[in-house]
């Protein structure tokens, strides 16, 4: 098994059954059938994500998990202006 970017193992196609590949097949239908119902239900994550994405290109920040994270080498977080939450208007 190879090692990928980041350390994480590439997949190992042999490691499950069929009858264990099988509901993991299921689980992960499931899993996004309540993603789904759970997104079309809470609209203001619509809103937050259109928000980020605005933002970040606008911005074209070099890391995009810093710009979310709002961390100091990243400038200012996406949500606030000025110290304010900028992104609360949208809710």
């Amino acid at each position: 098994m190879a090692t990928l970017q980041g350390g994480l193992l590439g997949s190992d196609p042999g490691a499950l059954s069929p009858a264990q590949q099988e509901q993991l097949r299921n689980f992960k239908i499931q899993t996004r059938i309540a993603n789904e119902k759970y997104l079309r239900t809470h609209k203001e994550v619509e809103l937050l994500l259109s928000g980020f994405f605005r933002e970040m290109f606008l911005k074209r920040p070099g890391n995009i998990q810093e710009f979310a994270a709002g961390s100091p080498e990243a400038r200012e977080p996406w949500c606030y202006q000025d110290g304010v939450p900028s992104c609360l208007g949208l809710l």
